[in-house]
């Protein structure tokens, strides 16, 4: 199973993250969220593959979403405005995003990394 681990490394969260999948062996690639964000593209098949809806896939407690002001822009946006966001700075994208084939979670919570990466 082919898995994407998108992570910024100062991030507490996706170290734990990052703990699992290697106490786990599960075999990763990691992606610094940060200097290579997802293509607008990529987040259109992450987020399709992902069932949520776009919104859930922003960083709402970062400070890069608070400086735009997202929270109120967001209820007026089109998906493709959002895509756009999510696109531009990977600080906006909640963390960690890992993908596989089929699969996608966002942040860490161990069962759901059981369930879904091993």
């Amino acid at each position: 199973m082919a898995i994407t681990f998108y992570a910024y490394p100062k991030c507490g969260t996706c170290q734990k993250a990052k703990k699992w999948l290697e106490q786990e062996e599960v075999e990763y690639t990691e992606i610094h969220i940060v200097e290579n964000p997802p293509t607008k593209e990529q987040l259109r098949s992450i987020i399709s593959k992902s069932g949520l809806p776009i919104k859930k896939f922003f960083n709402t407690s970062g400070l890069k979403y608070r400086e735009l002001g997202l929270k109120d822009k967001l209820l007026e946006a089109t998906d493709d405005e959002k895509l756009d966001w999510l696109a531009s700075d990977g600080m906006l994208i909640k963390r960690p995003l890992t993908t596989g084939e089929e699969k996608v979670t966002l942040g860490f919570k161990p069962e759901q990394f059981e369930q879904n990466w091993k």
